[in-house]
């Protein structure tokens, strides 16, 4: 019976944390979708709740996981205050160091492809604040794959 009694608490206490993000993650794909709206972009979404604008596909060849890439970037958050740039110049970074909203949409461009990611706030910070950027913010970053090997 004791036993019984902990098995329960221990359910209880996984649903409580796995339901804790839920209304956080409904509410990042309520406010991205409205961004998308508003600003009349053609996005697609990913299974985990990622958002892609792609403006120019690049070519055939794109990066993985494994690639150290090489960008030109602005982030800002929904309300269009920008938080991190790299001012025009093309940086480079291993992608596997990157937050996950970067690791899983910048694949999706081919070399010399640009376009935005939409980061729902589980695949960015999420309910931390870093530096200018909010506990459970949005990001939006605009990005241009210059290179990657």
């Amino acid at each position: 019976m004791k036993n019984l009694g902990i098995a329960c608490c221990a359910v209880l206490l996984a649903l409580s944390i796995g339901c804790k993000d839920e209304p956080q993650t409904e509410i990042d794909d309520m406010l991205i979708r409205e961004y998308i709206e508003e600003n009349m972009l053609e996005a697609e979404s990913t299974e985990s709740g990622l958002y892609i604008v792609i403006e120019e596909p690049g070519n055939d060849q794109h990066p993985d996981i494994t690639n150290r890439v090489s960008i030109r970037y602005a982030g800002s958050l929904l309300n269009g205050n920008q938080f991190d740039s790299s001012n025009g110049n093309v940086v480079s970074f291993n992608l596997w160091e990157l937050i996950a909203g970067w690791q899983e949409g910048i694949p999706y461009f081919g070399k010399g492809g640009s376009g935005q990611l939409l980061v729902p706030s589980h695949l960015g910070y999420g309910s931390r604040q870093v530096g200018s950027i909010p506990p459970n913010s949005v990001l939006v970053f605009d990005i241009e794959l210059v290179d990657f090997n």
